[in-house]
């Protein structure tokens, strides 16, 4: 039996990791462009942002740096700490919200409504007309925030993630 213990610690980590979020102190942000030389931030930050198994492996995010019909930029602190990310696909006309994450510490301060409305003015300057996105259907904060933003929920997508659960796809006319 205690061999079997033992054997079990050795593989599992007794590592407690705490749910409780201490919000950093208040600052200011700015929006800047996110390129592969920030790659590993912002694949550390995705993997904090997206606890629940849908955050983007480090090849993905790598390559939507690198795609030439990504938009993808950042918001930092004034010690250039990065506190959000938003990644846009374009294509034919229309863009696709591909991702967006700020940092559990950095939440309720307007941040990801900072991104979207500098992604919508950067597609609008391209002559984007539309911008589609799909969120899970249990994360309400982000589907109000989305509604705020004038997006409309077109389609239930059944089954959309990964471990089953429904999506919504969201648009957007910028026009």
């Amino acid at each position: 039996m205690a061999v079997l213990q033992k054997i079990r610690e050795f593989f599992i980590t007794s590592e407690i990791v705490s749910d409780v979020i201490i919000p950093a102190p208040a600052t200011t942000y700015e929006i800047r462009s996110l390129t592969e030389i920030q790659l590993k931030e912002v694949w550390k930050l995705n993997q904090r942002c997206f606890t629940n198994g849908e955050n983007y492996p480090k090849s993905t995010l790598s390559y939507l740096l690198s795609a030439p019909n990504t938009l993808s930029y950042r918001i930092v602190t004034p010690k250039d700490e990065m506190a959000g990310f938003v990644f846009v696909t374009v294509q034919e006309g229309t863009a696709h919200l591909t991702t967006i994450g700020v940092a559990p510490e950095h939440r309720r301060r307007g941040l990801a409504q900072m991104l979207i409305n500098h992604i919508e003015n950067a597609l609008r300057i391209r002559e984007i007309s539309m911008i589609s996105l799909e969120v899970r259907v249990s994360n309400v904060g982000a589907q109000y925030l989305y509604r705020q933003l004038d997006y409309a929920i077109m389609q239930r997508l059944n089954g959309y993630y990964s471990n089953g659960e429904d999506g919504f796809l969201m648009v957007k006319s910028l026009i």
